[in-house]
């Protein structure tokens, strides 16, 4: 018997096939993803991908461009451009750990000769404002050293950029510094303005005055310029650049002996006010200025939140206000040519009407009274502007109550409505009428309606009336040029930087009224016997003026502050080319402080000094 072998027979294990082939096919699947992905990469994209490589090693720097000069009408420089050295931090390369971030920023700080805490505030302050993801300023002018320090060590603070600015040069100090303005870089909130679609983070626009109105004049066209940088992001050399674009200058109607003459006159009282000097047939500003005033080049470095306090601070007189525009003001006697003007159309009075002035007056179970209880015995029109006669006025306001009249004669010459001049922050001041008292009397927002005293207490410019020296100057030029409500206007001609003119800005009028000659002549002529006749309320100060002038006085109470003075005055008369307006806060009598300063400004202009005078028997006011 023959024994076979015995041999175990292998189990067939069901499924094993299947898995080798999903397995072989997955791998083939990958292999086949991969040669595509490999072949992509390098013949379908590679023109892609190699300017993206070649990006990573080139970077482009926006080359700002300078802005454009401001000069006066001479052709004197007020405002231009100096260079500077600006530290600025990337926010994308601030680490987001707080530890971290704390160290980057004291590194920083010690460089600066600064603590950690102000490199923290001045970062948290400016990212506020700025637009995401744009270089944040922290400090401009840096010393040669720093700069030389940082280059060398880039790569130990890679998110610190050293880049040259151009920043505005003021070569005569703090002149005109309201209507000049300032420019800063733009916020986020700049960028969302539609004008502002060409800007980008980092650029510098207008911020307020004539920067801001003529921004798209004086602002240039950036340039740009390609470098190649290494991994540590050194610049390694130049490939090609866009050079920047300068703004164009801008020239001002400015005369720089009354701007001048004008600033160092307010100064000089040391009291709030401002002033302003305009041609009453173009509506050219030939000078306008606000006191306290500031210095422009606060406006040149990044602004603490303290600094910009300082400057809105009313204990230290809100140097930032510009009242020439802005102030609200009760004007007192300088109102009473437009309540003449009034009264005259509505048949109130006539030129030769005339009024027994004893000084005082009874209106509606109410004493008013003159400056002094001062009586000036009869007066007619002319007479009652030469002495400033509140009765005479007082009388005007209640026989013209309810007639809406006053009212009428006011908005006529613009009052309670902005000029329209090219400064931006301008306000509309406030005409005081029935309908607008009696609404606020029925909403409980004052305690009476309107009543016959608050039209006599407007005729003499006083009550609820609020208005500005602008606002006045275009109420005497249009009496002074026969009835042109004149646009005024700060921009005469916009240049290249080659100085040739670009643009010319025309003047404009913006409506005429109907003004009678005859009563225009009368008031005329009350009013150059109030400035120049021995019983004028200012002929003490331009009695020995050889201009011939006309000029009115204001005292206007303004509790509780001390009285407000005011001067307006037109020259040359009978055929006047300018007006001045003056006022000053808590100044007393217009004859004692805004005369004076308007007198200064005209000496100026006319290049003429008054001679001192003796007697008059004109009362002051």
């Amino acid at each position: 018997m023959r024994i076979e072998p015995v041999f175990t027979k292998p189990k067939h294990r069901k499924g094993t096939a299947l898995r080798v082939a999903v397995i072989g096919g997955l791998g083939l699947a990958l292999f086949v993803i991969l040669f595509f992905r490999l072949w992509s990469l390098q013949v379908v994209t590679a023109d892609r991908y190699l300017a993206e490589a070649n990006d990573n090693r080139t970077r482009e720097i926006t080359v700002r461009a300078p802005r454009g000069r401001i000069l006066d009408r001479e052709g004197n420089v007020l405002v231009d451009n100096r260079t500077s050295m600006a530290l600025e931090l990337d926010p994308l390369q601030i680490p987001s750990d707080a530890a971290e971030r704390r160290k980057r920023f004291a590194a920083i700080g010690k460089v600066l000769d600064r603590d950690l805490r102000w490199v923290r505030n001045r970062y948290r302050d400016e990212l506020k404002s700025n637009p995401p993801g744009s270089p944040i300023t922290l400090i401009r002018d840096v010393d040669d050293d720093i700069v030389f320090y940082l280059q060398e060590n880039q790569a130990r603070y890679p998110e610190v950029q050293i880049n040259r600015v151009f920043v505005r040069r003021y070569p005569q100090g703090i002149r005109a510094a309201h209507l000049l303005g300032s420019v800063g870089e733009v916020t986020a909130e700049d960028l969302e303005a539609e004008r502002n679609q060409d800007l980008e983070p980092g650029d510098t626009l207008g911020k307020a005055g004539v920067e801001q109105t003529y921004d798209d004049t004086l602002r240039g066209e950036s340039g740009q310029t390609r470098v190649q940088v290494d991994s540590l992001g050194q610049v390694k050399g130049e490939l090609q650049s866009k050079n920047p674009v300068p703004g164009n200058s801008l020239k001002l109607t400015l005369d720089p002996d009354v701007q001048s003459a004008g600033e160092a006159a307010l100064t000089s009282f040391g009291l709030p006010g401002a002033f302003v000097t305009m041609d009453i047939e173009s509506g050219e500003i030939l000078g306008l200025a606000s006191n306290p005033t500031i210095d422009p080049s606060i406006f040149t470095r990044p602004l603490s939140q303290a600094d910009a306090d300082r400057l809105w601070d009313e204990d230290q007189g809100a140097p930032m206000f510009n009242r020439a525009i802005g102030g609200g003001y009760p004007v007192g006697s300088v109102y009473k040519p437009i309540t003449a003007v009034a009264g005259l159309d509505a048949g109130a009075i006539t030129p030769s009407t005339m009024i027994q002035d004893n000084g005082k007056i009874e209106i509606s179970d109410q004493i008013f009274t003159n400056a002094g209880s001062q009586a000036h015995g009869p007066v007619d029109l002319r007479r009652a502007l030469e002495v400033s006669s509140d009765v005479y006025f007082y009388l005007l306001g209640a026989e013209m109550n309810g007639t809406n009249k006053l009212q009428h004669w006011s908005r006529e010459f613009g009052i309670g409505e902005s000029t329209g001049i090219d400064l931006p922050g301008e306000a509309s001041g406030l005409l005081p009428t029935p309908d607008w008292r009696n609404e606020l009397f029925a909403e409980g927002e004052t305690d009476r309606p309107w009543a016959i005293g608050d039209n006599v207490q407007l005729a003499i410019g006083q009550g609820d009336l609020q208005a500005d020296p602008l606002q006045m100057a275009v109420a005497y030029a249009a009496l002074g040029n026969g009835g042109m409500i004149v646009k005024p206007h700060m921009a005469l001609q916009a240049e290249d930087s080659a100085g040739r003119i670009l643009e010319e800005y025309e003047p404009e009028v913006s409506r005429t009224i109907d003004l009678d000659p005859g009563a225009r002549q009368t008031i005329l002529e009350g009013l150059h016997d109030a400035a120049q006749a021995p019983d004028g309320t200012s002929y003490g100060v331009f009695g020995g003026f050889p201009v011939p002038v006309a000029g009115k006085t204001g005292t206007a109470e303004r509790p509780p502050n001390g009285d407000q003075s005011w001067y307006i005055v037109l020259a040359p008369y009978p055929d006047p080319r300018i007006v001045t307006a003056v006022t000053v806060e808590q100044g007393g009598f217009g004859s004692d402080t805004a005369a004076p300063i308007a007198l200064q400004i005209l000496s100026a202009y006319f290049d003429k000094q008054a001679k001192p005078v003796s007697g008059g028997s004109g009362n002051f006011e």
